[in-house]
């Protein structure tokens, strides 16, 4: 056995330490991407709403004003996510199919949470590194059913919850506003009031707000249930801008070298 006075207890702050004397250097260190969503949903008295705002950023810049956050898995059963936009879309379509595929299998209708339990197990195998933070609601045989899962796979099942960046501001109009056996409009309004907040109160959220509401019966999607930031101003002949508007700061020319390799090629005996 190893003589216990050899080995170094505590923490070891060597790479700490590495990393400033090369930040010193001139090293620009990387830094994670910020990412702005604001999604929620909630249990209802005969199912689940779900709700989200419709920016997608790049960054401090705004990619897309009215992309769609609430995803398919199964019938019944809806995804919203949060984080970067091609890990959530990719995920729940992975899922999606291998639900189909599961429910093909066994001859019944896809449960929630076999849908959780696949897509937890999928992002804990990645230990985060799949940036998708979501919020799973539907509608089976047992019940309506809400919870989020984070990701790092870990997931809870609550009567409301909320995720994204803009999450604080959603979750304080929920936790006001939230009762047991909500009728359906009601509840949708305060999803709708929910997303709002975050639009309002959040750079990295806004655009429209979107609602899905899941019955046991079917499903109804409202894309742009609510445009708050409806553009005031739009010049009649729309814009044109002469040519030499943007200025150049650099122009370079590469050559392009045409390079030739002959491979030999040994004659085959017949």
């Amino acid at each position: 056995m190893a003589n216990t006075e050899d080995v170094k207890l505590g923490f070891s702050f060597d790479l700490s330490m590495r990393n400033e004397r090369l930040q010193k250097m001139g090293l620009k260190a990387p830094t994670a991407m910020k990412t702005g969503t604001t999604i929620c949903g909630l249990i209802f008295k005969d199912g689940v709403v779900l709700g989200a705002d419709t920016r997608a950023t790049n960054g401090p810049t705004v990619a897309d004003k009215n992309c769609k956050k609430i995803h398919y898995i199964a019938p019944t059963i809806y995804c919203c996510g949060a984080g970067t936009a091609a890990d959530t879309e990719n995920v729940t379509d992975m899922i999606s199919s291998q639900l189909r595929l599961h429910s093909l299998a066994n001859n019944r209708k896809a449960r929630v949470i076999t849908a959780q339990t696949l897509l937890a197990e999928h992002l804990f195998r990645y230990q985060g590194h799949v940036s998708a933070a979501l919020v799973l609601g539907g509608v089976d045989f047992t019940g309506p059913h809400l919870c989020h899962i984070y990701p790092e796979g870990s997931s809870q099942y609550l009567p409301y919850v909320t995720m994204g960046s803009g999450s604080l501001a959603a979750m304080a109009v929920l936790e006001e506003g939230y009762e047991d056996n909500l009728e359906e409009d009601k509840a949708v309004l305060l999803v709708r009031d929910a997303i709002r907040a975050g639009i309002f109160n959040d750079m990295g959220s806004g655009s429209n707000v979107d609602i899905c509401v899941i019955r046991k019966d079917g499903v109804s999607m409202m894309r742009n249930y609510e445009t708050p930031n409806e553009r005031l101003y739009r010049r009649a002949g729309g814009y044109t801008f002469p040519r030499g508007f943007t200025p150049v700061n650099k122009t370079e020319i590469e050559k392009l070298v045409e390079v030739t390799t002959t491979i030999p090629v040994e004659a085959m005996e017949m």
